[in-house]
């Protein structure tokens, strides 16, 4: 491998932060018109997250969900090498912002362990294996939660963020799913992913 993560990071997050807001604005749109690839249970509590920096806004695709009966959650992070805390919220709940400066729900708001977790990330391959900012918030919380619930992790990102290959260590969580404003990639049902165009 060339690259190194942090390289690949780069690379995708450029990439990324050179879309234009019009193309932004479509690609979230167009995430909330298809929805999941898969039927949502009714009072299924689905985590999202408050997008930063120039992460695709994963709102309008929640308040989809929540009109379809999930519950909605949204994490709060506590320390470095914890699991992330997830708290219920509604779209028109004022946020606070958390420790790293992202907004989160009042600590007063329910506790929750989600069925789904959306995801953002840096970058992604075809196999489900995902590049974060480093912290890994993300795989420590699928690996702590995971030990008591089944959650599907459901990747959410631009299709300009998709790289060759994810340099995976053995601690690395793969995602089930990855959801594009073009692709919806699911990891569940082989060892190599299949596309379905949207």
């Amino acid at each position: 491998m060339t690259n190194t993560k942090s390289e690949l990071r780069a690379k995708a997050l450029a990439k990324r932060d050179g879309l234009s807001e019009k193309k932004r604005v479509a690609a979230a749109t167009k995430l909330a018109k298809r929805g999941l690839p898969f039927k949502l249970l009714p009072g299924s509590i689905v985590s999202g997250y408050s997008p930063i920096r120039s992460e695709i806004d994963p709102m309008p695709l929640l308040r989809r969900l929540a009109e379809e009966g999930a519950r909605l959650a949204l994490p709060c992070v506590t320390a470095r090498g914890q699991s992330l805390v997830f708290r219920i919220f509604h779209p028109s709940d004022r946020l606070m912002l958390g420790p790293l400066g992202i907004p989160e729900p009042s600590p007063a708001a329910s506790e929750v362990i989600p069925d789904i977790m959306l995801t953002p990330l840096a970058a992604f391959d075809r196999l489900g294996h995902r590049i974060g900012y480093g912290a890994g918030h993300y795989d420590f919380t699928f690996a702590h939660l995971r030990k008591a619930k089944n959650i599907i992790g459901i990747g959410l990102a631009f299709a300009v963020q998709e790289i060759e290959a994810v340099p995976a260590l053995s601690h690395d969580v793969a995602l089930d799913y990855v959801l594009t404003e073009s692709d919806v990639l699911e990891f569940r049902s082989s060892e190599v992913a299949h596309s379905l165009r949207g």
